[in-house]
């Protein structure tokens, strides 16, 4: 069954009527005002929606192109951390606890710069591999990046941030 929304801006009253609606492709992301206001439309009626990131990954239009397996992915992942050299690597299974993510991966970066490294070589590995384009926070700052890459979360610190938050 096709997945329709319905999007308004943050404040205004949803539109009404067929025009308003419209079909979301599966390699279309969600735009980015597409927040509170978000409506999924089911045999049973238009349903509010509070995360449409949640949202896009459960009906499966997330802004992936190619289906891969959390564990696939996972491996994946923990080989490019190994090969830019992230220290403390450790994963966490999600599965069954969390609807966010089926793995979390923490790790650390000697310095700023080596943290934000890792956080671009990986977005780069898995836009080579997998053709996915991870939501990166952070890597600005180099001292907290976290890489969203759908069914795993990727946190890489500088050791003092994370000893801080104990980690």
């Amino acid at each position: 069954m096709p997945a329709f929304c319905n999007l308004a801006r943050h404040g205004t009253p949803p539109p009404t009527g067929p025009i308003s609606t419209r079909r979301i492709s599966p390699l279309e992301p969600a735009p980015t005002h597409a927040h509170k206001r978000t409506l999924r439309f089911t045999e049973s009626g238009a349903t509010n929606v509070a995360q449409p990131a949640l949202f896009l990954r459960r009906t499966g239009l997330s802004s992936t192109v190619k289906k891969v397996s959390g564990k696939a992915l996972l491996e994946s992942i923990l080989s490019s951390l190994d090969d830019n050299k992230a220290e403390d690597v450790v994963s966490i299974d999600l599965k069954g606890k969390s609807e966010i993510a089926d793995f979390m991966i923490v790790c650390s970066g000697r310095s700023s710069r080596q943290v934000s490294a890792i956080a671009e070589k990986l977005s780069d590995d898995l836009k080579q591999k997998f053709e996915i384009f991870p939501k990166i926070e952070g890597k600005e700052q180099g001292d907290w990046v976290l890489i969203d890459a759908g069914d795993v979360i990727v946190h890489v610190f500088r050791p003092e941030v994370r000893e801080f938050y104990q980690l």
